[in-house]
């Protein structure tokens, strides 16, 4: 008898290609940033400038540390929670491992403004005068002071503050002065921010921020020296609702500013609460603390004597700056409390740590420390902030 043996083609599946399987990926993921104009070291846009960080890619997404993103996966949905999923990952891992090849160019779905994340601003403010930074030495905060002229109170949907010299700036705090107001700088109504990692406002339809008629544009500027000397002129966008919204949203804060961390505390924590004093609706959570930073969570207490932890970030770091905004509505009913609790390595083993011998207390510069756990809430249109922060008269 003789066999005959037949040899069947079995289909083997294509290498991942950039354009057609890679690329999706990285508009969604990695773009924002990784684009000519923005903070990142490199663009992902095309190929001819993602292909040389091939190896680098794989690296920084097998471990994790791309893209940016710290809360702890077992508490809280998050709506612009940044990790890939394992599919993700396996396609850039296999295009990487096959030789990065190129595919078919195509025509990306997605438009960038360039200049701004939020898209092309209804309106931009910009600082009067530019800041000159030294080369060395200490810069206080610096702060700039922009009349909006606005004829009529106005709803604001996106804002973005952008910085003109990102190398020597940390931070930007844009805020809204009332007319009339008697705060100091930098004390008004949250608005936007610019810091490490930041992203623009992620609200929800029906949700704005005011800016009453008449109001200024406070900007809080926060310069580190690096040996070079700059020259920073920063600017605001504006993106307005259409149309009247539903709610208006506020940056509140549980906030300890009275703590001294012990030399050499491995783990010292500090604590702090907010409570409200009529409905709300929270939005998004950000924890700020400084190079000693360790530890993060932040919790609801209602009025019924329940509790649950909203957010948990157990290895904070300084150089992102994240917000965390929920995946659904938060109900907070009057006489609810926003709980916080943050923790510090003052070791010689946090490779961050300035000094280890020295007791830190709560300030400005970076080599001080601070506890703020921001936290950003819808409330009813007629609510004041007086009313939510301190109850009726």
């Amino acid at each position: 008898m003789r066999l005959t043996w037949l040899i069947f083609a079995i289909p083997v599946s294509a290498a991942p290609s950039f354009y057609q399987d890679v690329s999706p990926i990285f508009e969604k993921h990695c773009d924002t940033c990784h684009r000519a104009g923005e903070a990142a070291p490199m663009s992902l846009v095309d190929y001819s400038t993602a292909r040389p960080w091939a190896k680098s890619i794989k690296e920084a997404i097998v471990t994790r540390k791309m893209p940016p993103w710290f809360a702890d996966p077992h508490v809280g949905t998050f709506s612009n929670d940044a990790r890939l999923s394992e599919e993700e990952i396996r396609t850039i891992v296999d295009w990487v491992d096959a030789g990065a090849v190129k595919g078919t160019p195509r025509k990306s779905n997605v438009t960038w403004t360039e200049g701004w994340k939020i898209g092309k601003p209804d309106v931009v403010f910009e600082m009067p005068s530019a800041n000159e930074i030294p080369l060395s030495g200490t810069v206080p905060y610096q702060y700039a002071v922009v009349p909006t002229n606005f004829k009529r109170d106005m709803w604001v949907r996106l804002a973005e503050v952008r910085a003109g010299d990102r190398e020597h700036t940390h931070h930007i705090v844009a805020s809204i002065r009332e007319p009339g107001s008697h705060e100091a700088l930098g004390q008004g109504e949250f608005l936007a921010g610019y810091g490490p990692g930041a992203v623009p406002e992620l609200l929800a339809p029906g949700q704005a921020k005011l800016i009453k008629a008449g109001s200024e544009i406070v900007f809080q500027l926060h310069y580190t020296t690096d040996g070079k000397p700059g020259s920073d002129r920063s600017r605001v966008g504006l993106i307005f609702a259409d149309k009247p919204p539903r709610e208006r949203v506020v940056m509140l804060a549980a906030a300890n500013v009275r703590f001294e961390i012990p030399p050499g505390d491995p783990n010292f924590k500090v604590e702090a609460r907010q409570k409200l004093h009529e409905d709300a609706t929270l939005v998004s959570l950000l924890p700020h603390m400084h190079l000693r930073g360790k530890t993060f969570e932040f919790r609801a207490a209602y009025p019924t004597g329940d509790s649950e932890t909203l957010l948990r970030v157990p290895n904070y770091d300084f150089d992102w700056q994240l917000s965390y905004y929920l995946a659904s509505p938060k109900r907070l009913p009057a006489g609810s409390t926003i709980e916080a609790t943050a923790t510090y390595d003052n070791s010689a083993n946090n490779p961050k740590n300035p000094d280890a011998t020295k007791a830190v207390r709560f300030g400005d510069q970076n080599w001080d420390e601070m506890m703020i756990g921001y936290f950003e809430a819808a409330i009813d249109l007629k609510t004041t902030l007086r009313e939510l922060l301190v109850g009726p008269r």
